[in-house]
C-alpha cells in the first residue's frame, strides 16, 4: 500500500512523549509519512492567524489524515482545534483530511467509536459483543470528557466518519493502526 502524509495534532508541551512513540512505531513498520509540526517549527513570537495559515499552508496541505493525540489537556489547546478545522475543509491550499483519534493512557478512557462499520468493529474490538449508540452531547462528553470539542460535534453526526480508538489498543498491533490509517483515508466525509 502507497504510504500517506499524515498530520499529528496534540498538545506539544505535554503529550510529546505520545508523538515520539507514535513516530517510533511508525519508524520499524513505515507506515506513513510524518507531515505534523515539531516543537519549535513555528516561531512563538508570531500572532496566532500567522500561526494558524502556517499549520493550515505548509503542514495540512499535503497531508490526507489527521491523527489527534488526545491527553488530559488536549481540549483545551486552540491550535489544536485550529488543525481539526483546517483538516475537516477544503481549504485554497489544504484539502480536506480523514480524522480518527487516539485517546493517551493518562485519559483512562475505556470507550471507543467505530465510525468505519463492521469491519473495523471486528478488526480493533473483536471482544466487544454489543455495541452503543449515544445521540447527545452530555453522553459524549461523559464518555470523552477530554475530547475537543469539534470532535463531539461531529461525534453528533449520524454520518460522522471519525473513529475514536484508546493508545493500547492501535499501539499492540501495527495492522490496527494501518487499518484505521486506510479506511480514515478512504472515507474523509465529516459533518
Amino acid at each position: 500500500m502507497a504510504k500517506h502524509k499524515v498530520f499529528i495534532s496534540y498538545h506539544h508541551a505535554n503529550d510529546q512523549y505520545y508523538k515520539e512513540l507514535l513516530l517510533h512505531f511508525n519508524d520499524q513498520y513505515d507506515i506513513f509519512i510524518d507531515a505534523s509540526v515539531d516543537t519549535g517549527d513555528i516561531a512563538d513570537n508570531l500572532d496566532d492567524q500567522t500561526i494558524r495559515q502556517k499549520i493550515r499552508d505548509e503542514y495540512l496541505k499535503d497531508s490526507t489524515v489527521t491523527i489527534v493525540l488526545v491527553g488530559l489537556q488536549t481540549k483545551y489547546r486552540k491550535h489544536v482545534d485550529w488543525e481539526i478545522y483546517s483538516s475537516m475543509h477544503n481549504g485554497k491550499v489544504n484539502k480536506q483530511s480523514g480524522i480518527f483519534v487516539i485517546n493517551l493512557p493518562d485519559t483512562r478512557c475505556t470507550y471507543y467509536t467505530a465510525a468505519h462499520g463492521d469491519n473495523e468493529k471486528r478488526m480493533l474490538y473483536p471482544e466487544t459483543g454489543s455495541w452503543a449508540s449515544f445521540s447527545n452531547r452530555s453522553e459524549f462528553e461523559e464518555i470523552y470528557p477530554y475530547m475537543p470539542d469539534r470532535i463531539i460535534d461531529n461525534l453528533l453526526s449520524l454520518d460522522a466518519r471519525i473513529s475514536v480508538t484508546n493508545w493500547d489498543n492501535v499501539m499492540d498491533d501495527v495492522e490496527k493502526l494501518r487499518f484505521l490509517l486506510f479506511r480514515t483515508i478512504n472515507s474523509r466525509h465529516m459533518a
